[in-house]
């Protein structure tokens, strides 16, 4: 078996650009703009760019995903009302079950990192 390539984020590609769901928006017209470089063989692991104008929508996480704040500033609310606050060179972890809402409070940018568990078909 050859040994794969390593990914390397510095490349050029084009992203897939489009606006958050109109029923999950809480505040502004945001839309994002996804560019995805790698995904795993069993497609669980994702690893990309992402970034976003400003807006405040709903989320409903079934993954576990790193995030790396390279520009920006994002404020995430869990439905019990905890805030987290990030600025560009934040780090962090949101744990698959985490529900809430995510705003970009200014324009932002984040490498990220995926991990969404498979489950087992019900039969």
């Amino acid at each position: 078996m050859a040994t794969p390539p390593i990914v390397d984020f510095r490349r050029s590609m084009k992203g897939e650009e489009s606006a958050v769901a109109a029923e999950k928006v809480v505040k502004g017209e945001p839309k994002t703009l996804v560019k995805n470089y790698f995904t795993d063989p069993t497609s669980q692991f994702f690893a990309g760019t992402w970034s976003s104008s400003v807006g405040k929508w709903k989320v409903n996480y079934t993954e576990h995903e790193f995030c790396h704040l390279l520009e920006g500033r994002v404020t995430l609310t869990s439905e019990e009302g905890k805030r987290w606050q990030f600025n560009a060179g934040d780090a962090w972890v949101i744990p698959a079950g985490f529900k809430g809402t995510w705003e970009s409070v200014e324009p932002a940018r984040k490498r990220y990192a995926i991990f969404e568990a498979t489950t087992p078909s019900q039969t």
